[in-house]
């Protein structure tokens, strides 16, 4: 990876993760579009897989900052019952699934397909579920936040976008709009800690010389602040639209980029 590759993929991760569009997708279409006709070592490419996971820890600060009163505060149980409750399918799943993730990692036909698939729930999301009546944590059971984490799991194909099944998951249990987006972000902090730790953790085992390399050490220190920033303002562009605008715009944007991708693919421009 050079330092060009560092902060256009943390760029990426920043303003994808907490949008319905899949950051795992943009990330993959991005890494195969900047090395096109560049061969790969074995140490680079598990170093790049490693770095794109672990610059999610930047921007998951990102959702502890912005909603510092309800992560900080260690007196609110039913909040913290309630994640633990919605992330225990993804690590479940995630955990017996792992290598299988790991391949479609790498297949940007399947980035393709889930983008457009996605894309068209999302044109017709609020036609299908209605705009909700839940709209707060509080008013939310433990019920339907175990099953916005089966939703979650679906996320695991990439393309799919953990954002986008975890807030069509929470309008089909009856969140408004606004509020399952809010909760999609609460999900994706245990979430994305427990998958970078454990690709950490992989690392330390596997291929320890990685995180013995000073330069591998300084592109994740900078790739997590510039997702940190760049997410924190993402969110914040977000939330304001939706509730103005709602998700079919990016129903558009994944069907259009779907058929982009589709379209590199054919003409042999991405493999």
């Amino acid at each position: 990876m050079t330092w060009l590759d560092t902060i256009i993929l943390s760029i990426v991760e920043g303003v994808t993760e907490f949008l319905p569009i899949s950051s795992t997708g943009h990330m993959i279409l991005t890494d195969a579009i900047m090395n096109r006709g560049r061969t790969l070592t074995e140490q680079e490419r598990e170093f790049k897989t490693l770095f794109e996971v672990c610059i999610q820890l930047g921007a998951i600060l990102s959702v502890v900052t912005l909603y510092s009163k309800k992560f900080l505060d260690l007196k609110r149980k039913d909040f913290f019952i309630k994640l633990a409750i919605a992330v225990l399918p993804a690590l479940v799943f995630g955990k017996l699934f792992s290598d299988a993730i790991d391949e479609l990692m790498e297949s940007p036909l399947t980035v393709a397909i889930a983008l457009v698939v996605g894309g068209v729930v999302l044109l017709f999301i609020e036609k299908l579920f209605g705009k909700g009546e839940v709209d707060n944590e509080p008013d939310m059971s433990y019920k339907k936040g175990f099953w916005v984490g089966m939703w979650q799991v679906i996320a695991m194909i990439p393309g799919t976008s953990r954002s986008a099944a975890t807030i069509i998951g929470g309008m089909q249990q009856g969140l408004t709009r606004r509020f399952a987006a809010e909760f999609s972000f609460f999900l994706a902090v245990p979430t994305m800690a427990a998958a970078t730790g454990y690709k950490l953790l992989k690392a330390f085992k596997n291929h320890p010389e990685i995180l013995k390399d000073k330069t591998n050490l300084a592109m994740l220190g900078v790739g997590n602040v510039i997702a940190f920033v760049v997410a924190l303002i993402a969110i914040k562009t977000f939330i304001g639209f939706l509730q103005k605008h709602g998700l079919k715009a990016f129903g558009v944007y994944r069907i259009v980029t779907g058929a982009i991708i589709l379209g590199l693919l054919a003409a042999g421009y991405i493999q």
